[in-house]
């Protein structure tokens, strides 16, 4: 895991060198963190008990570049959007939820369900376009006011998933219930224990608070799309659980400090 790190840190770091190098840009730092849940193959789709089970948390560093704060020329590009720049964490601990294991009595299928587990780890970099929508001078010379912003991108993620189950040896079909022990996508059976890297596309939807002249608080909703069904470690054969038809996707809830530097 730490020569993926060690490579995203670097580029995080020739990205932030590059816009220093201009010097019509502003630049502001920040760290975020919050709760995020994956939604996965691990339990029930749109169930309350799978959404809040299996949440974990997130954090992370946040580079802009702000065209407007050292423009004099103000444009509708310069007043509305920046560039985000970040390098991000997350951790979930995952189980099933929801009426497969809830099953009174139990059955065979219900106590291996149940005694599954996994965990994902992610590690991003990516950048996302930022549109505030009021006009960014307006935001920056009145504290106290509120700018809401709605924000996409993309991100090269590593991610480690481990998969197992309490019962012992996954491959046995005493301890893993069928549906996952089917050949799925490469793998020998519909569960992995694995590293990788993928790419993802990101949404967010959010609001800036104006704490000082040069600092503001942000809360936002992020959703992120994976490009593949394996962030979980699990990953019933498509082909023949038509059920299971969606990538793993992640939504963030990030709390922010923001500050602005001065060049």
């Amino acid at each position: 895991m730490l020569k993926p790190v060690i490579i995203t840190l670097f580029a995080f770091f020739a990205i932030n060198t590059t816009a220093n190098a201009q010097s019509n840009l502003a630049q502001e730092i920040g760290i975020f963190a919050g709760p995020v849940t994956l939604q996965s193959d691990f339990g029930q789709r749109n169930n309350f008990d799978t959404n809040v089970g299996n949440s974990g948390f997130g954090i992370g560093l946040m580079h802009f570049i702000n065209f407007s704060a050292a423009n004099n020329h103000e444009s509708f590009f310069t007043e509305h959007f920046k560039v985000r720049s970040e390098l991000s964490f997350s951790h979930t601990q995952l189980k099933h939820y929801g009426e497969w294991v809830d099953k009174k009595p139990p059955t065979l299928a219900v106590i291996l369900l149940q005694n599954m587990h996994a965990s994902s780890t992610t590690v991003g970099l990516g950048s996302q376009l930022e549109f505030s929508l009021i006009k960014i001078h307006d935001f920056e010379n009145t504290v106290g006011s509120f700018n809401p912003y709605v924000s996409a991108g993309f991100q090269v993620n590593y991610y480690s998933a481990k998969v197992g189950s309490h019962l012992g040896d996954m491959t046995l079909p005493s301890v893993t219930v069928g549906k996952y022990l089917m050949p799925s996508d490469g793998r020998p059976h519909g569960f992995s224990t694995e590293d990788g890297v993928v790419v993802s596309a990101t949404g967010s939807i959010g609001v800036h608070y104006k704490m000082t002249t040069m600092s503001d608080l942000m809360f936002e909703t992020r959703f992120q799309m994976y490009s593949n069904d394996w962030i979980d470690g699990l990953n019933p054969n498509k082909d023949v659980y038509k059920e299971n038809k969606s990538n793993d996707w992640q939504v963030w809830f990030n709390f922010g400090y923001i500050y602005y530097l001065e060049f």
